[in-house]
């Protein structure tokens, strides 16, 4: 069974910092292509960033490029996104997804995606 679990969301003001985490079991972490979402309040789900397979590319949403950074631990199957230089419009619950080959860019479109964590939420408040 393919299992993913966010975590680490939180309340923070403009201008702070929070770094989530997304746990991977069931399957070789290693070999899929890995991607962060959000959904803000009334809001559509967006792509925020990802890491594409197997080309392996780090892509980010113009929204955050500067802010967020992408990174994975194989080894332990984790996937993080460090966010810094939070703004309220950031607010909104994360998700984690888990697709078998994306490549480039693809990989920020959530309907490329299979499967999916819970969210972990986060606050950013002005």
């Amino acid at each position: 069974e393919v299992l993913l679990e966010e975590s680490g969301g939180g309340s923070v003001p403009a201008g702070g910092s929070l770094r989530i985490s997304c746990i991977f079991s069931g399957f070789i972490f290693e070999d899929y292509a890995i991607g962060w979402f959000r959904q803000g309040p009334g809001k559509e789900r967006e792509g925020v960033s990802c890491i594409s397979y197997p080309d392996r590319g780090k892509y980010y949403a113009d929204s955050v490029k500067g802010r967020f950074t992408i990174s994975s631990d194989y080894a332990m199957n984790t996937l993080y996104l460090q966010m810094d230089n939070l703004k309220p419009e950031d607010t909104g619950t994360y998700y984690c997804a888990l697709e078998r080959q994306l490549w480039g860019q693809h990989c920020l479109r959530q309907y490329s995606f299979s499967n999916w964590g819970r969210g972990t939420r986060v606050t950013v408040s002005a």
